[in-house]
């Protein structure tokens, strides 16, 4: 017989299995990690199978009771097989609304939202009302073709991928015996994976931040724009950069933590401070940081908006600044992560530290599989800072300080 931590430590496989319990109970795992209790019995002679839910909402001590209640009709000449298909069958937005809920605690609310509002409309207004198992994979092919032919691909396919697990959540509760989205990647148009345009020379980036620091616009996005290349932190960590977060500005070893609520992290992960990352940062990464923490004094966020006080610079700012300067298509805000990687692995290769390497991956918030996150975003923190300081001195040579980007300022 089985036991709940059995059921807790099931882990998915390359294929589908069974985990036996007594009496044609099972325990069904599938390869994307989903569990639901089946029950197979034998009615006028042919075999024929139950689905009672989804572990661990249906707990295996109510999956025995509901089994139990199959072999009392079974044993008064009922097929508890038909007796459940008289259920009536919940619509696809019903199975949604479940879904999604089930999700709550695994996503960040952000992200929920977001999941939410694509489904609602693109999807639901369609199919929304249908039975789910009425659906079929021409239905959604129909629905996801329309979306990728007015451009949106990579839409499409992350849309395809939600309804697919919103099916296998209505297979597992037996509201439904197949999945009509699964099969669906391949009908439609493959993503193309574009790069972020970034410069790989240094002398052309460092031009390009001299560009873009030389050109009229606000102090605070030309500051902005600094500290990103020289953390190569990802854009939206400098938008919400608090001065808080910086610490040990005047010791020896000051730091940037970004609080793992603001990183790209599942919401059971960006609860936790283990997931906090630190940045190590040089010399002209401090000076940049006091300078606007002076100008933007008393406001929330390091780069305050200039309108707006309360709220950080737009998520457009820098993308505006870097075309203004004449690099679109050239190299873009994001790119300082491209140039820092590939131009401080290629002077390890050449300086033959090929240890570097994954010291690099590391400041730039890359978790490797099977390595502790914590450890992950604290550890190697010697050579991290010694690192940052090279290429703060290779990318700054010859660049003004921070506080001439002051002058001229526009508010």
């Amino acid at each position: 017989m089985l036991t709940e931590l059995q059921c807790r430590k099931a882990l998915p496989a390359e294929k589908p299995y069974k985990l036996s319990d007594e009496k044609g109970l099972h325990l069904y795992v599938t390869p994307s990690g989903f569990k639901s209790w089946r029950y197979k019995y034998r009615f006028d002679r042919k075999e024929k199978r139950l689905t009672f839910g989804p572990w661990p909402e249906v707990t295996l001590r109510e999956a025995r009771a509901r089994r139990d209640d199959a072999r009392r009709l079974l044993r008064d000449g009922i097929d508890p097989g038909a007796k459940a298909a008289k259920r009536e069958v919940p619509t696809l937005r019903a199975v949604t609304a479940r879904w999604l809920e089930l999700q709550a605690d695994l996503w960040k609310p952000k992200h929920a939202d977001y999941v939410r509002k694509g489904l609602e409309a693109e999807i639901l207004p369609a199919l929304g009302a249908r039975p789910i198992d009425a659906i079929t994979p021409s239905d959604v092919l129909e629905l996801l073709t329309a979306i990728q032919t007015r451009g949106a691909t990579e839409a499409a396919h992350r849309l395809r991928s939600q309804l697919s697990h919103v099916f296998q959540h209505a297979i597992a509760s037996a509201d439904a015996t197949f999945d009509p989205a699964a099969a669906l990647a391949a009908a439609l148009r493959p993503i193309v994976k574009r790069k972020h345009p970034a410069l790989l020379d240094l002398k052309k980036a460092r031009a390009c931040l001299l560009k873009v620091e030389s050109e009229p616009g606000f102090p605070v996005v030309k500051l902005a724009s600094r500290l990103l290349a020289l953390t190569a932190a990802r854009p939206g960590m400098i938008r919400y950069a608090e001065p808080a977060d910086f610490e040990d500005l005047d010791g020896d070893n000051p730091i940037w933590r970004v609080p793992a609520a603001k990183m790209k992290l599942e919401r059971a992960s960006s609860e936790q401070a283990a997931y906090d990352f630190i940045l190590p940062l040089s010399r002209q990464a401090v000076e940049t940081v006091r300078v606007t923490a002076e100008l933007n004094k008393g406001r929330k966020y390091l780069f305050a908006s200039i309108s707006k006080s309360h709220l950080p610079i737009s998520e457009n700012a820098l993308n505006v600044a870097y075309r203004r300067a004449g690099y679109e298509r050239l190299h873009v805000p994001h790119g300082w992560r491209s140039t820092f990687s590939t131009l401080m692995n290629e002077r390890a290769m050449d300086l033959d530290r090929p240890g570097d390497r994954a010291v690099i991956d590391l400041m730039l918030a890359h978790q490797p599989s099977g390595v502790e996150a914590h450890y992950n975003r604290a550890g190697y923190m010697p050579r991290r800072r010694l690192i940052a300081q090279e290429w703060a001195d290779l990318l700054l040579q010859g660049l003004p300080c921070p506080k001439s980007l002051l002058i001229g300022r526009r508010r």
